[in-house]
């Protein structure tokens, strides 16, 4: 087990490491000729010239370079250059650089903790040191000050002196670590980029063919799933218009897949938009969502949404296709792939709410004990954002007759809808409470009654006692009401389920 802790001599010391030797376990690092049994200091290399390698007590002395470059500090090895000086005026802001790299999805794995603040647990840009010897971001711990606490949040140590010192030593060293991380980064980028515009110019060249395209594709698809960046890079040279043009009524399923994954990924603007709804790609694009693998499925659904955002241009009838609808259907029925499942209930869920004219035809298809299916105890519980769009489907098919005729039908459909109420959130909540009152106004007999056998009642009245909306809570007590009117007083509170106490 290794302690750590701050130290600091004049404002050099950057760490103290020590090693109990009460422990019977080596150290988690090695270092040759160290005995961890003393402590080691950690100085700037221009201070360790001045001081003897082992101190009285059989301490040692590590210039800073070293430490870090062996893992001494945590975060595994790594290479710095010897530690001189600030940082020149030319390089990169410290904050702009750890955004970009997190932003990159490049950031470092491993930050050494010597980085750390203890607070906030992100790598330190402007650190500040305690006289406990403790390292801090100064912003989190002049918070911490401020809130009239006088004890040092890593050790509750009392602290004698509340002044704040610069730590330029080790904010030097963070500086020139993120600084490499970044040049790297920026190097790779480059790279990149223009290996995606050679890639483009290729198939602009019409002179790659059969497997060569299919694996030019796929180094495009790869490029820019792993560096969002290049997003940027291929769309701007033509990519978008380039790739919706391979899609045509002879495009085999490998290369119209790559394509399609690729433009999923890519921003459209309005002419690459018009090519792709000319009924000869919606045609491919629908025949792969119905035979292609699930992450091509996927990548269809995806790609259909984002042509649906322009709705000035988009053309209804490419959604009121059965084939397109029977497709996104057994995306949605196929519960071994969650992602399938979500990418096709939020394609279902815009169709329905921009395309009304598309309700009946997704109850003549059968989808409504396709949807009751997925609420169902004994399928697989979905994320609340699945099952919140499950409802909103369901909500938008029963404000036409067929679909509440197909919601009263289906088995266990009601008992579903119950249980949803007041469990996953409150939209859910509003939803099922939606639905339950188109149903039950179809059929307050038969329809009331086997809700308030499931429960709503008790429900009903949990409703309106919590935190809900006045519409959620409106509209539950319009419930309630219409759910009594077959039974007496008595009996009806039977049916709700109250203690004593609540009656």
């Amino acid at each position: 087990m290794m302690v750590s802790c701050t130290q600091v001599l004049k404002g050099e010391i950057i760490s103290y490491l020590h090693y109990s030797s009460c422990f019977n376990s080596p150290p988690p690092f090695s270092y040759p000729h160290f005995s961890f049994q003393h402590p080691i200091y950690i100085l700037p290399y221009s201070q360790t010239a001045k001081m003897p390698q082992y101190l009285a007590g059989g301490a040692h002395v590590l210039d800073l370079a070293t430490a870090v470059k062996d893992g001494v500090l945590g975060g595994g090895p790594t290479t710095l250059p010897p530690f001189a000086a600030p940082p020149a005026q030319n390089q990169p802001d410290l904050k702009r650089m750890m955004e970009e790299l997190e932003a990159s999805g490049e950031e470092p794995e491993e930050v050494p903790s010597v980085f750390i603040c203890p607070i906030s647990l992100e790598p330190m840009v402007d650190p500040v040191t305690l006289c406990t010897g403790q390292t801090y971001e100064r912003a989190h711990i002049q918070m911490w000050l401020a809130m009239g606490r006088r004890t040092c949040p890593t050790t509750m140590q009392e602290l004698w002196d509340d002044v704040v010192t610069p730590n330029k030593t080790l904010s030097c060293l963070i500086h020139t670590w993120f600084s490499q991380h970044y040049t790297r980064f920026k190097k790779r980028a480059e790279d990149v980029h223009g290996r995606a515009s050679d890639l483009v110019s290729a198939l602009r060249g019409r002179q790659i063919k059969g497997q060569a395209r299919v694996n030019t594709l796929k180094e495009i698809k790869k490029i820019v799933t792993l560096h969002p960046s290049v997003k940027k890079v291929v769309g701007s040279s033509g990519g978008p218009a380039l790739l919706a043009s391979l899609l045509g009524p002879f495009t085999s399923h490998a290369v119209g897949s790559e394509v399609v994954a690729i433009l999923a990924e890519l921003q459209l603007d309005r002419d690459s938009r018009s090519v792709l709804m000319q009924p000869g790609k919606i045609s491919v694009i629908t025949d792969m969502l119905n035979e292609g693998t699930i992450d091509t499925k996927v990548s269809c659904a995806t790609l259909i949404q984002t042509l649906m955002e322009d709705e000035s241009a988009f053309r209804s009838e490419i959604v009121s296709s059965p084939s397109l609808l029977v497709g996104l259907l057994r995306l949605v029925k196929d519960k071994r792939h969650l992602n399938g499942i979500s990418s096709g209930l939020a394609l279902l869920k815009t169709i329905c709410i921009n395309r009304p004219e598309t309700k009946g035809l997704l109850v003549g298809l059968g989808a409504v004990p396709h949807l009751m299916d997925l609420l169902s105890p004994s399928s697989n519980p979905l994320p609340p954002d699945c099952v919140e769009s499950v409802l909103n489907i369901l909500e938008e098919i029963s404000t036409v007759s067929e679909g509440k005729v197909a919601v009263k039908e289906c088995k266990n459909g009601i008992q579903n809808l119950v249980r949803m109420i007041m469990r996953v959130s409150e939209a859910c909540t509003k939803c099922s409470m939606n639905v339950l009152w188109e149903v039950c106004q179809l059929a307050p007999d038969e329809c009331a009654g086997s809700a308030v056998d499931a429960g709503l009642a008790a429900k009903l009245l949990l409703v309106m006692q919590s935190g809900c909306g006045s519409e959620v809570k409106q509209r539950s007590s319009e419930l309630l009401k219409l759910c009594s009117l077959n039974y007496t007083a008595t009996l009806f509170i039977s049916k709700c389920k109250l203690t004593r106490t609540i009656q």
